[in-house]
């Protein structure tokens, strides 16, 4: 956390947020609108698709062929095309010279190498991933999700014992996790192991800055506000402090060419924001609601 200057205040102290001023519906509806709108993009991609996000090549099976060649884009998709391999998708790679990678539906890896060598390609690695391999990948890895979430669940629920403060942090941790894979769904990003890895990183990052704000609320000293303005101070600060950070590695990974690492931080950068919105919106609300309205009061 940032050290305060001579006046007691942070370098980039956090404005004041008069939560008085706004009813518990006024803060919510944001909260609510834009969970409901992700949910919509989910499933108007699933009633197209077939799935919630387009799955990567790591789960539908298919093969990845770097090559370097001074052909273009549209040259390297003709030549392939011209020899009866369908390519999926082509990616400069910015640290190398000519080089690219090529992804293929086909997992004939023999025939592709052959193509690309036929056409001049310097073939620098080729490597394939059969579609029942790629399905059984995709169950377990929504598998671990599933049972990461559901884990913390549990652990929300055995941790405060009481109803609404636990649905709150559950709440603000599932709209954490809609929120980006709508994103990606609108951005035209693939479910990849890397981005799985995301999704279970900003569970924990959800379920940190939440228990932080209900632990100040309900087992420290002070009124609702004070604590949960004692709460923003350390919580936001981490937040965007982590933001900070996400952006420049997706920022120097793409720029590098470095695989995975911008979907990856990309996707972290989506679910934090989001994390902002839902921890110091829905979340407070509901907590606001619990102190004064609910069982609590």
């Amino acid at each position: 956390m940032a050290e305060a200057d001579a006046t007691g205040k942070l370098p980039f102290d956090l404005p004041d947020v008069d939560y008085e001023r706004y009813t518990n519906r006024q803060l919510i509806a944001i909260p609510l609108v834009v969970l409901i709108l992700a949910l919509a993009v989910i499933g108007a991609f699933f009633a197209l698709t077939g799935a919630p996000v387009r799955p990567g090549l790591a789960f539908t099976g298919g093969t990845e062929l770097q090559v370097t060649t001074g052909d273009t884009t549209a040259q390297i998709e003709s030549t392939f095309g011209s020899a009866g391999y369908d390519v999926e998708s082509v990616q400069p790679i910015r640290s190398q010279e000519n080089s690219f990678i090529v992804t293929f539906q086909s997992t004939n890896t023999d025939g592709i190498q052959n193509a690309a060598e036929g056409a001049g390609y310097d073939v620098n690695s080729i490597q394939g991933r059969s579609a029942s391999f790629g399905a059984q990948s995709q169950t377990q890895a929504l598998l671990g999700v599933g049972i990461a979430f559901g884990g913390m669940a549990v652990l929300v629920f055995a941790l405060f014992r009481t109803f609404v403060p636990s649905v709150a942090v559950v709440a603000s941790a599932f709209s954490d996790i809609v929120i980006p894979v709508a994103l990606m769904n609108l951005f035209g990003m693939e479910l990849t192991l890397g981005t799985v890895a995301a999704l279970l990183m900003l569970i924990g990052y959800s379920v940190d800055s939440d228990l932080l704000l209900n632990n100040h609320v309900l087992r420290r000293s002070g009124g609702f506000y004070e604590s949960t303005y004692r709460a923003m101070r350390t919580g936001v600060t981490m937040t965007l402090t982590s933001i900070a950070a996400m952006t420049v590695m997706s920022i120097t990974a793409f720029l590098f060419g470095i695989p995975l690492l911008p979907a990856v931080g990309t996707v972290l950068v989506f679910g934090l924001t989001a994390d902002l919105m839902n921890t110091y919106m829905l979340n407070v609300t509901l907590l606001r609601y619990y102190k004064y309205e609910g069982v609590a009061k």
